[in-house]
């Protein structure tokens, strides 16, 4: 038996655990053997840190207990060297989210439908009760048009055109010379942007991680000069204000070319 699988064989048997699912690259074919695993826990309660540690050392060479930077985890390093995040997910949660964003169609201001995406595309690997298969019958269905509109107002809404909007905080701080300040801005600005690219496109969206390759991979309809504007914003994160403000402007203009 491998390590990877020792490790979520050895959750699986911990009463508290009611599925366990493999994310990322290596729940498809797109991976190779340095690939990193995502792996999901899913229980009714977090199994304690000592039942966890006494797992982990028995597969890890190294670990990070606890990290609670966005979903809890314990990030470590198998002992044939790849490295594993394990996410830990109360299903009742999970569940709860997911029908917000998908049923009641309530938007985010960016990766909207990301939680429905790991649902939809992750491989089980135990589910005794059959808890996320019936989860991924549940939520397999064509993409809610009151969710589309949703995503597309709230996130367009945050692009330009009000006074929060993204752009205008970008030209304020491109004005004082305040970079770090427009980094954390085109960052925000792209989030929606690609919530309002793939929700045009009836996609789920896959995450942070190669955003232009999937779109111009699975997308129909793109914004003219998609990649090199995208490319345009980020090489004119330090520019001369009036040429951040072209480049946004374009951006705005072909994106609202395909609503």
């Amino acid at each position: 038996m491998d390590v990877f699988t020792q490790l979520w064989k050895a959750f699986a048997d911990l009463p508290m655990v009611e599925a366990i699912a493999l994310g990322g690259s290596r729940s498809t074919q797109v991976y190779d053997e340095t690939s990193d695993y995502d792996l999901y826990i899913y229980c009714s309660s977090v199994p304690d840190e000592e039942m966890r540690k006494e797992i982990l050392a028995k597969t890890c060479q190294y670990t990070e207990i606890g990290n609670h930077y966005w979903e809890l985890e314990d990030d470590c390093t198998l002992k044939n060297g790849v490295d594993i995040d394990i996410l830990y997910r109360n299903i009742s949660d999970f569940t709860a989210d997911l029908a917000d964003v998908v049923e009641d169609g309530h938007a985010r201001c960016g990766y909207t439908t990301c939680f429905w995406h790991n649902l939809l595309t992750c491989k089980l690997l135990y589910d005794p009760h059959k808890k996320l298969e019936k989860l991924k019958q549940r939520f397999d269905i064509p993409y809610p048009q009151t969710l589309k509109q949703a995503i597309i107002k709230q996130n367009m809404d945050l692009l330009t055109g009000k006074l929060p909007s993204y752009d205008k905080q970008m030209m304020k701080a491109s004005r004082r010379g305040d970079w770090v300040s427009v980094n954390h801005r085109i960052a925000a600005y792209l989030a929606s942007y690609f919530d309002v690219i793939f929700a045009v496109n009836e996609l789920t969206h896959p995450g942070e991680k190669r955003m232009v390759s999937y779109a111009k991979e699975h997308a129909s309809t793109l914004p003219v000069d998609f990649e090199e504007n995208i490319n345009s914003l980020l090489e004119l994160a330090m520019a001369e204000p009036i040429n951040l403000s072209k480049c946004l402007t374009q951006l705005h203009t072909n994106l609202k070319e395909i609503l």
